[in-house]
């Protein structure tokens, strides 16, 4: 079996792997990732039990358990070249070996759910509800640097898209990609679902202008008239697409659920979202340890 170099798979001093500083045997397999480090905190005060915490850069980890089951919570920071650091190094914990640097034999698959927060595109969706990311739609091109991109798109959403709003040539290819199905049947009832665009900047690329003019100033409009296979471009976000690809690729199962904060189409924005946020986030906990 071929062995990783170590300029490929860095480790530190003590054998945690770079970036997230932790060791297989630190992580559940069912894992939230939150963007913001002090969500973790909010997550893991609903533990029981604490059994493992640790924070590097951006990213920070708590392991725990909650009624019975073990939940991991780790913080990417924002954006989807952070979720690639986060996701492939989740995935080296579970699936490689370390010490010997070698593919392990026996797969071993992780849940990662996304709990975020949002802007809705549509105007029937109120600030202060909550979506499900049925389709994550990459604007940021980092899944096209994967040789198996296609194999885990939506080839015929990804032509209609760019077909339906005349894409321009210079911004990245985006690309869809489903959740898994099996979290959305345990995570997502009663959630609205919809087509979540994970996008690859907080102003320009999300149609907001402050001081400079936009490229594509006509991109928002045209997709809230998009529709695939029943749904509506529901909102905007920067992380879901990299979940959902990476975790695709490798063997895992994705799903993000976020709390709406501001309506772009109503211009109207959440008086106070952390209790919102609240709510989700002991939602989805209940929602892991049923069955």
């Amino acid at each position: 079996m071929k062995k990783i170099l170590s300029s490929e798979l860095i480790l530190n001093p003590d054998g945690s792997i770079y970036h997230i500083k932790l060791k297989p045997e630190q992580i559940a397999d069912d894992i939230i990732l939150v963007g913001d480090p002090g969500r973790v905190e909010v997550v893991s005060s609903f533990f029981d039990e604490i059994q493992h915490k640790v924070h590097n850069r951006e990213f920070a980890t708590h392991t725990g358990i909650y009624k019975g089951k073990r939940i991991t919570c780790i913080s990417s920071g924002i954006g989807t070249d952070n979720i690639d650091i986060v996701v492939n190094e989740l995935d080296a914990l579970a699936n490689i070996d370390l010490d010997k640097r070698v593919q392990k034999k026996s797969h071993r698959s992780l849940n990662l759910i996304r709990i975020g927060t949002s802007g809705a595109l549509q105007e029937n969706i109120p600030v202060d509800s909550y979506v499900l990311s049925d389709i994550a739609v990459g604007f940021d091109g980092m899944l096209n640097f994967y040789a198996g991109r296609d194999s885990v798109s939506l080839l015929d959403a990804e032509a209609a898209f760019k077909q339906h709003v005349n894409w321009d040539a210079l911004l990245n290819t985006p690309y869809f990609v489903k959740a898994s199905d099996m979290l959305k049947a345990k995570i997502g009832k009663g959630l609205k679902a919809g087509i979540t665009i994970s996008s690859n900047g907080f102003y320009g690329p999300q149609g907001r202008v402050l001081r400079l003019p936009l490229r594509v100033p006509e991109l928002n409009e045209k997709m809230r008239s998009f529709q695939y296979d029943g749904l509506k471009i529901t909102n905007y976000e920067m992380e879901s697409s990299a979940i959902y690809g990476l975790a695709r690729m490798l063997g895992h199962n994705a799903l993000t659920v976020c709390a709406i904060i501001a309506n772009r189409y109503n211009k109207q924005s959440s008086k106070d979202y952390h209790p919102v946020v609240e709510k989700l986030i002991k939602q989805v906990l209940d929602n892991l340890i049923d069955n």
